[in-house]
């Protein structure tokens, strides 16, 4: 055979192998990407007006995520109500009994709304006060896209999003219509007049 002959020959060869080399590389890192990855932590509501289930995001929200996942094994939401809503805003709740009593909480976390998730609707999110670190067990349901929310807001720091409702829309949308009105006793406002309460919280996934 001639010497060019062997040559392409000898390139075509290797061409080939280069390109298995490749491939298994490529499939392996694919694997191993695939092994790595672990599946995000789901939590199941039920309420006595149904259920809805929140996928969050550990990595995006680490600090907010334990916090949350913290009081969800704990039991403590079991009880607690939804005591405001605002349709075309958002449901809150995780902090009051049926009475209207704060539940006492862990420590307060520090913010961390600066992680590129954003307030849109069924997105879950921390309350708080005008402290940006003062978010403490209380969360709310975005019920539509709320930007303003989004950091870093109108007072520089956004409220932070940690999840979304992935599971059980229909919930929600049946809680944001409920009658509110103002509780004499605390004057809380935007009340559920029938309290939607939170029967259970815990993790699936």
């Amino acid at each position: 055979m001639p010497f060019s002959l062997m040559t392409k020959a000898f390139f075509k060869q290797l061409a080939k192998i280069s390109l298995s080399v490749f491939l298994a590389f490529n499939l392996s890192a694919q694997v191993a990407q695939a092994q790595s990855a672990k599946p995000l932590p789901q939590v199941l509501f039920t309420t006595n007006m149904g259920q809805f289930t929140v996928e969050l995001e550990p990595e995006k929200a680490p600090k907010t995520v334990a916090n949350f996942l913290a009081y969800v094994n704990s039991g403590f939401y079991t009880g607690t109500i939804f005591h405001r809503v605002i349709n075309g805003f958002m449901v809150q709740g995780g902090g009051f009994t049926k009475d209207l009593m704060q539940k006492p909480t862990r420590a307060q976390i520090p913010i961390e709304s600066n992680n590129g998730l954003k307030n849109s609707k069924y997105s879950i999110a921390m309350a708080r006060t005008n402290d940006p670190n003062s978010a403490t067990a209380q969360f709310f349901v975005n019920v539509k896209d709320n930007a303003m929310l989004d950091y870093p807001g109108r007072d520089g720091y956004g409220y932070t999003v940690f999840g979304r409702v992935i599971a059980g829309m229909d919930t929600i949308e049946n809680i944001k219509f409920v009658e509110t009105n103002v509780d004499m006793a605390t004057r809380m406002s935007d009340v559920p007049v029938k309290p939607i309460v939170i029967e259970s919280a815990k993790v699936i996934k």
